[in-house]
């Protein structure tokens, strides 16, 4: 089993320009889920929406091709792909022909559906959208939706996640309505290095405390986990904690190397939000 230590975070790593879909470095998702009390199908639906700000290719005469892709992971896939293999295989591609970019776009949707669940049957395929640089301005960039809890003036004591501090008024009618935090930081599982974020919180159901949920999200200070796994630990902790009809759980963390991770957690199927920067990323 790939497990994070193994990968070439925090590692000299040689730099390869040629095309090597061996670089990808799957990591099962299962046992961070299992931590949560997750050991079958998750109770919930979303998608990884990753951005990739540094990709490039030679066209069949040589020359540089410059794009961005946005590439949309599955939540139910089997395995997650360590950021930093992702960006060597994306340098692997530098000093590669392609016929075109649809040739580009088919190579990475194929050898991430590999990496993404192992080489097993792959029963949800990502999704890869690639912009040419005649599609960079139509690139917009807006701050999450919702109440900013950050406006609170609150005393912050605890740096590890603390999901004691979420409470919900179990005895109210129940509402609906968005959350907005720009103080989520936690660090790399393996290098500890932070990793800055914005979190956006939507839920119906008994009315959350506001002041408590955001010393929740400001405990994962110190807190050592990759992008994907602090959003599935935020939403059960939610889940368990505040008992809501309906959560969805969406971080948008800035980038690293030239990539960006955007987890998205639901409780019920919807499409997923548009893969759309904030100002930090």
């Amino acid at each position: 089993m790939n497990l994070p230590e193994h990968s070439q975070l925090g590692k000299s790593s040689p730099y390869t320009d040629q095309y090597d879909p061996a670089l990808l470095f799957p990591i099962p998702r299962a046992p961070k889920r299992a931590e949560l009390g997750i050991h079958a199908a998750p109770i919930f639906f979303g998608a990884d929406l990753w951005t990739a700000f540094e990709l490039s290719w030679l066209n069949l005469k040589g020359k540089p091709q410059v794009a961005l892709a946005h590439i949309t992971v599955p939540a139910e896939s089997t395995h997650i792909i360590e950021s930093k293999s992702f960006k060597l295989y994306l340098n692997s591609l530098n000093a590669t022909k392609f016929i075109d970019v649809q040739a580009v776009r088919d190579c990475l949707r194929e050898d991430l559906d590999q990496a993404l669940w192992h080489g097993g049957t792959v029963n949800a395929r990502c999704g890869v959208r690639i912009l040419l640089p005649e599609e960079f301005d139509k690139e917009p960039i807006h701050e999450l939706d919702g109440l900013n809890l950050d406006r609170m003036d609150i005393e912050c004591t605890r740096y590890l996640p603390a999901p004691e501090l979420l409470q919900s008024e179990s005895e109210q009618a129940p509402v609906t309505e968005t959350l907005v935090s720009h103080l989520l930081k936690s660090n790399c599982l393996v290098t500890g290095q932070p990793d800055w974020g914005s979190v956006q919180i939507t839920y119906t159901g008994a009315q959350i405390d506001q002041a408590g949920l955001l010393a929740y999200i400001v405990s994962f200070r110190n807190h050592n986990e990759f992008h994907e796994q602090c959003v599935e630990r935020i939403f059960m902790d939610i889940w368990a904690r505040c008992k809501p009809l309906e959560l969805c759980v969406y971080a948008r963390y800035t980038r690293r190397g030239g990539l960006d991770i955007n987890p998205w957690r639901t409780s019920r199927p919807q499409t997923p939000p548009r893969n759309i920067r904030t100002a930090r990323q």
